[in-house]
């Protein structure tokens, strides 16, 4: 079969090669901690199935629901930020206040939680607000890079 190529396979000799090197440096540089959306998604995918998981579905339906919206709110979040962070990356704070309710809702939402509700809110919350203080530092970060 012919060979149709006609360039080399060594691109040192595009037009663009010095832009290019440099937007993917910045790119690169503004993502210091990949793997945290990552934490964030899983922590939002378990925060959703967590009234199952923890069997207080039946018990306590507004929490249960409060849970399942909360838990795909978050993992949605943690998906933009990992999709689009140049666009989305500012937003990477309201994760912290979507863990601090999480702390709080078995108190407020129900009126006698449980001690498995209160634990596992307690902790995916404190996850959750932990990794959205961590993105919105690394956001700051990049910001003043930028500058």
């Amino acid at each position: 079969m012919a060979d149709l190529s006609h360039r080399p396979g060594d691109i040192a000799t595009h037009p663009d090669v010095h832009e290019m090197r440099d937007r993917y440096a910045h790119m690169l540089e503004g993502r210091s901690a990949p793997a945290i959306e990552g934490l964030a998604f899983l922590a939002g995918v378990y925060c959703a199935i967590s009234p199952w998981t923890v069997h207080f579905s039946a018990a306590r339906p507004e929490l249960t629901l409060n849970n399942l919206v909360l838990g795909i709110a978050i993992a949605l979040m943690a998906v933009g930020l990992a999709a689009v962070p140049e666009r989305i990356g500012g937003l990477g704070w309201t994760l912290a206040p979507m863990g601090a309710w999480l702390i709080v809702a078995p108190w407020v939402v129900t009126r006698f939680p449980d001690t498995g509700m209160i634990w596992n809110n307690v902790i995916v919350g404190g996850v959750v607000c932990l990794l959205g203080l961590i993105i919105a530092g690394a956001a700051m970060r990049s910001v003043g890079r930028e500058r």
